[in-house]
């Protein structure tokens, strides 16, 4: 386990994400404890629990595109949102410069030449400048995963959420995607909230954890080696997280 310490970002920081008492569910029905917690700038926060457990409700909760059952959740700075599966030529081909493009347009705006500029700017951020006329579905799961990337840091975002964003990678190309989330959330100050079953990946680059566990009925928040150290964390996933390892 990589108990190695890592800056984090000062208390000070702005709060990009509020959850207050958030309570989120089905049918009215609350499916864990009450969540509460701020997402600062610079922050990098894991999201942790089983398949089903509410991740993906609670991202959309925070997006706004669930109504919260309690609780509210404030929303103070533009949010870009990477999920579990994109595609963008399932009718069409589309190349890489487009798919990033899409991360700079605000409604019907038109591409201006700064905004050509904030493509190649982030394909270079991301070591993918060579993949711009490929098309997109051409790529590998770890070349696409740079792709969107690059996409998130055009958009000029300061707060990320990413669903499931090493899903199709073997363990290689999961590590350098995540390396390279945690040098761009460095190098551009963004605050990034990602939900992952690669655990020793995610927990090697955490600042803030959350895990839970509806079975429990169990909300644990707080810095992230606390987390990963809670005994209803160590009870679902021991005490070591080995590479590979993935949380069922």
């Amino acid at each position: 386990m990589d108990t190695t310490s890592r800056p984090t970002p000062a208390a000070e920081a702005p709060i990009l994400l509020r959850c207050e008492a958030l309570e989120i569910g089905y049918r009215g029905r609350p499916l864990l404890p009450p969540i509460t917690l701020d997402v600062r700038a610079g922050e990098l926060w894991a999201v942790i629990g089983r398949n089903g457990s509410g991740k993906t409700t609670l991202f959309r909760a925070m997006l706004g595109l669930n109504p919260a059952l309690g609780g509210r959740v404030q929303r103070l700075a533009e949010i870009a949102y990477v999920a579990q599966r994109m595609s963008f030529d399932e009718l069409y081909p589309v190349t890489v410069a487009e798919v990033v493009r899409q991360g700079t347009v605000r409604g019907w705006g038109f591409l201006r030449p700064w905004r050509r500029a904030s493509v190649d700017e982030a394909l270079d951020a991301v070591g993918a400048t060579a993949l711009a006329d490929r098309t997109f579905r051409a790529l590998s799961e770890g070349q696409k995963q740079r792709v969107l990337l690059a996409r998130l840091v055009a958009s000029g975002a300061k707060l990320a959420l990413l669903d499931e964003p090493t899903a199709a990678m073997d363990a290689v190309a999961e590590r350098e995607a995540m390396g390279l989330l945690d040098n761009l959330r460095r190098r551009y100050g963004l605050a990034v909230v990602v939900v992952s079953h690669h655990l020793a990946a995610t927990q090697a680059i955490a600042d803030k954890a959350l895990f839970i566990d509806p079975d429990d009925q169990r909300v644990v928040v707080g810095p992230a080696q606390e987390v990963f150290h809670h005994t209803s964390f160590l009870a679902r996933y021991g005490d070591t997280c080995p590479e590979g390892t993935h949380a069922p």
